[in-house]
């Protein structure tokens, strides 16, 4: 057996990656007490589709898929109480004054192996990862996608120093020029642009909150609305045919760290894992992320 059993020898649901490493995937479950409903939708070019994601109390209802031209495609997946309708809940403001009733929205850039985000609140926006050098365009066009422009943009976060992570951050922030940059502080140093906003765990931005997720590299961060139930997560997990897999210690700086960081996003609730490689998880992404880390 490959460990992943049960004490009676009954194995837990996941698959295993060339690397022997295990995959682990969401198991069907009966209504919980955070019920989601994911409805998946495509529009636009290639494989654009556009994602709603409403507070928690919804009913719940994704390595690569086609590219367009470019090489690039954007994906998206819409949680709703009813296919075609949204619902919100709460009335706390954000750090930017935006009520957390704002939905939140989010569609994919995916720019040959990595993935980066654009999380949407009305009409401002916030952009998760810039990607490898000469992504700018095809963030743009996701922008573009769900009906927005680098004005648009107010936030740019990146979640580790790595160049296929910030690769495009000069060319982003040029076109962005009313964005803040942010990053965690141990990473700053190594990132070739100034200024940048170091964001610390608890701190809010967007109305995420910011998670210190270590491990991969020093200053990692992953960010989360918890009441959309997105879980944006960097390369502090990886995806793998809809499953789930843990830190690669082939590219992490501290590998106990890295493990002791995805254990730490598995105690949160999401419904929606969004992940720098891999594609995204949109249904019950925190019980594969529970099952992965208990075999770590």
């Amino acid at each position: 057996m490959c460990g992943n059993h049960r004490s009676d020898g009954t194995p837990v649901d996941h698959h295993h990656h060339h690397d022997n490493r295990p995959v682990f995937m969401p198991q069907v479950r009966g209504p919980r007490l955070w019920r989601r409903r994911a409805f998946l939708g495509e529009m636009g070019k290639g494989t654009m589709a556009f994602a709603v994601l409403a507070p928690a109390f919804i009913a719940a209802c994704s390595d690569d898929g086609g590219t367009n031209a470019t090489g690039t495609t954007s994906t998206t997946s819409t949680t709703t109480s009813t296919p075609g309708t949204t619902t919100t809940e709460g009335t706390t403001p954000t750090s930017e004054g935006l009520p957390a009733t704002a939905q939140l929205t989010w569609a994919r850039s995916k720019i040959g192996n990595v993935s980066a985000y654009v999380l949407i609140r009305g009409t401002e926006a916030a952009v998760v990862d810039t990607g490898v050098p000469g992504s700018a365009d095809d963030i743009g066009e996701t922008l573009a996608g769900v009906g927005l422009d680098y004005s648009d943009v107010a936030h740019v976060i990146l979640t580790h120093l790595h160049p296929d992570h910030i690769g495009s951050i000069g060319e982003v922030m040029d076109l962005a020029a009313g964005a803040t940059a942010y990053a965690g502080e141990a990473d700053i140093g190594g990132i070739d642009f100034d200024p940048i906003t170091a964001a610390a765990d608890g701190d809010e931005v967007f109305g995420l909150e910011v998670i210190a997720t270590p491990g991969h590299t020093n200053g990692h961060i992953s960010v989360i609305d918890h009441d959309a139930g997105l879980l944006v997560a960097g390369d502090a997990i990886n995806t793998q045919d809809g499953g789930v897999q843990g830190p690669n210690p082939r590219f992490s700086a501290d590998h106990d760290r890295a493990n002791h960081s995805a254990r730490r996003l598995a105690e949160l609730s999401f419904n929606t894992l969004l992940a720098g490689h891999g594609d995204p998880v949109e249904d019950m992404a925190d019980t594969a992320v529970i099952a992965m880390a208990a075999a770590l």
